[in-house]
């Protein structure tokens, strides 16, 4: 199998970081007895081509106490996106771990369920997308409770590496370019006008329909 000389680089440099941490959460799976993997399998779910996050980011727009997370949230995850899938999953071209069915990897993989995937793997657009996403509601948020964002953000790459679609060094280039993307997001929401966040979309008051005009920029947040 020919790959490029930067997914070469990677497979040489993270051999050792991506056998040991693989092992490490595969222990998971081996102390209890599968019991992980449904819910593993359903973190992976939530982070899917990034539409679950996309559809959050949106709804939370639609509310003017929520608005700014949401923003927030979807100029991360749209960064995020453009960079990882548009960008370095082509140009690195890095093959998925069960790729090689000679290697630790793949029957590690044929023992988690052997979940496939599409796209190359370097870096992991699940763990791009939770990390971007998150890290916008943290720097939007109260950073004394919106760190907690990065606990779905942290489970996000484990069930990558957990079910054996990624390796490590592929979760931690997610997680590095999803920050960057999360703060990319975070400050060009607060750079918007004001009136974008004075702006009421959905309308409570009864006998009004589902969606009302734009309010007077005088209007309170």
């Amino acid at each position: 199998m020919e790959i490029t000389a930067a997914a070469q680089w990677i497979n040489s440099t993270f051999a050792a970081f991506d056998e040991s941490v693989t092992l490490a959460v595969h222990r998971l799976y081996d102390i209890a007895g599968g019991f992980f993997s449904p819910f593993f399998e359903f973190i992976s779910f939530l982070g899917k081509d990034g539409i679950i996050l996309v559809l959050l980011s949106l709804a939370l727009m639609l509310f003017r106490p929520t608005r700014r997370f949401g923003t927030a949230m979807l100029f991360g995850v749209a960064i995020g996106a453009l960079f990882t899938n548009l960008f370095l999953k082509i140009v690195i071209a890095r093959p998925r771990p069960y790729a090689d069915e000679n290697s630790i990897f793949y029957q590690l993989w044929l023992i988690m369920g052997q979940h496939m995937e599409s796209d190359k793997s370097f870096p992991s657009g699940h763990t791009t997308a939770a990390f971007s996403t998150m890290t916008a509601i943290f720097f939007t948020g109260n950073k004394r409770y919106s760190w907690t964002a990065f606990i779905f953000a942290i489970l996000m790459g484990i069930s990558r590496i957990y079910l054996v679609v990624h390796f490590p060094s592929d979760v931690l280039g997610g997680i590095i370019v999803g920050f960057i993307a999360g703060c990319l997001g975070a400050l060009i929401a607060r750079r918007l006008p004001d009136n974008w966040y004075r702006v009421r979309i959905i309308n409570s008051k009864a006998g009004d329909g589902p969606c009302s005009d734009l309010e007077s920029p005088d209007s309170k947040v």
